[in-house]
């Protein structure tokens, strides 16, 4: 590409920055990364994918991303690549039953934010963005034999130091947006009461779930832990009416429309704040 072209490209990035800058930082798309609840489709990685492609619901799903788009407080620009069936770390699928692993597979959450600043990158540099928030929904850590990294038969239940290790994750992650220059916005798992995981685990034949003492440990240590170690992050409790679909796990219509709305008066309110 020419040096002609390279100014051009830059030239139209940053009128497009200025004009988002002054309406707000709501004007910006917003980064999404995470799992099943900001979207409902696992990968496909040349032509495999985990659970062979099948989206929640069949597709008859509202994730957060796509409540997101609809929310009429948002201007409706969401970068999402956030994976269904996901977790912090990247992992190959391990089918329930199934001896050894097979090739499809999960991006880490550490990927998926690259991605999604690749999205938004600004020319020439690339090392500017145009984009100032990144929501990241829990992920599957620990809830289940099919997200623990190894063949179901041998997977074992999370240990107090493996929730450890995921919340590290998840703080890593924070601390790499901020050096970015985006702000990370993470949400509060759904309580326990609010789910029934020995349905989705007989509905999506799991060998196990997260027992209910375990859950709220993972849920209580990621929620301190962010607010403590990123004080310059958001923790938002956008679940907190959660309704599941009738399998056990993820949000209905209404509860995702709920969370988009949080979300989005929450980006409103510091946009307002911040002029």
């Amino acid at each position: 590409m020419s040096l002609k072209h390279l100014l051009v490209l830059f030239a139209t990035a940053l009128c497009f920055h200025e004009v988002f800058a002054a309406d707000g930082s709501s004007q910006y798309p917003l980064l999404v990364i995470g799992a099943s609840y900001s979207e409902g489709k696992p990968p496909f990685n040349n032509g495999i994918a985990p659970l062979g492609g099948i989206a929640v619901g069949y597709g008859s799903y509202l994730n957060l991303g796509e409540a997101l788009t609809r929310n009429e407080e948002l201007p409706g620009f969401v970068i999402n690549e956030a994976q269904a069936g996901a977790t912090t770390f990247a992992r190959s699928q391990r089918p329930p039953g199934a001896p050894v692993c097979s090739q499809a597979a999960w991006d880490s959450y550490q990927t998926q934010l690259q991605k999604a600043l690749a999205r938004v990158a600004l020319p020439p540099t690339l090392t500017q963005y145009n984009a100032k928030y990144v929501l990241v929904t829990a992920g599957n850590d620990c809830l289940h034999s099919g997200a623990i990294g190894v063949p179901q038969a041998q997977a074992q239940f999370c240990t107090y130091a493996d929730m450890t290790a995921s919340v590290d994750r998840l703080v890593a992650l924070g601390n790499f947006a901020l050096s970015r220059g985006i702000t990370p916005i993470y949400d509060v798992a759904p309580r326990y009461d609010r789910l029934d995981l020995n349905l989705f685990r007989a509905q999506y034949h799991l060998a196990w779930v997260i027992n209910e003492q375990d859950y709220n440990t993972l849920r209580n240590l990621a929620q301190s832990r962010l607010k403590a170690e990123l004080p310059s992050a958001l923790v938002l409790d956008i679940w907190k009416d959660f309704t599941h679909i009738g399998d056990g796990i993820h949000p209905d219509y209404k509860t995702a429309t709920n969370a988009a709305r949080i979300v989005a008066r929450t980006l409103k309110e510091r946009d307002n704040g911040q002029r």
